[in-house]
This record gives C-alpha cells, sequence and structure tokens, in this order.
C-alpha cells in the first residue's frame, strides 16, 4: 500500500502508520490466497512462492515480504502479480 487513500471528494490524505501496516497485511493476505487457488499442471497444486517469484521476475523472498505485509510492492509488482494470478489488479485490494 501506498501512505494516501483518496476521499470522495478526490482529495488525497496521508494514512496512519497503523492503517498503513493493516492495509500491507491485508494485501499480502489477499495475495497468498488468491496464489493457492492458481494450480500448476505440472504438479497439479498451487502455485509456490517461488515459482510466482520467477513468473513476476521478483525472489522467492520478496513474494513472501509482500504476503507478510513487510514491503510495498511497486506498481509493476502488483500488475505482474495481478496477471500471474488472472485477476484485475483491484481484486488484489478486496476480498470480494
Amino acid at each position: 500500500m501506498y501512505p494516501f487513500f483518496i476521499l470522495e471528494n478526490g482529495t488525497f490524505n496521508p494514512m496512519s502508520d497503523k492503517k498503513l501496516i493493516q492495509e500491507k497485511k491485508a494485501l499480502g493476505l489477499r495475495i497468498s490466497e488468491l496464489r493457492k487457488k492458481v494450480i500448476n499442471p505440472e504438479t497439479n497444486k498451487p502455485i509456490s512462492q517461488e515459482e510466482l517469484g520467477l513468473r513476476t521476475g521478483n525472489a522467492k523472498k520478496t513474494i513472501g515480504e509482500i504476503e507478510r505485509g513487510n514491503t510495498n510492492p511497486t506498481f509493476e509488482t502488483l500488475f505482474k502479480i495481478a496477471k500471474e494470478l488472472k485477476v484485475e489488479v483491484f481484486q488484489l485490494f478486496n476480498n470480494e
């Protein structure tokens, strides 16, 4: 997540540190849940963090850090992750 949010009137307001941590953890959990739904046809098992990393050009450690909410992925990384998880990028941010 990025340290701001947009209100309905279009203004930017800073996000509190606590809220930022919550949002990063929620994003990571959502990515982890979606990753476990993507089946590798060769193994017939969900793709691993390592495989998602390879597919997106990231290290396994980076995917793990994102899933634990310990780092802010770039927009480019988010789009690559969404593509590999076969979802739209906005779906990474909501649980519907």
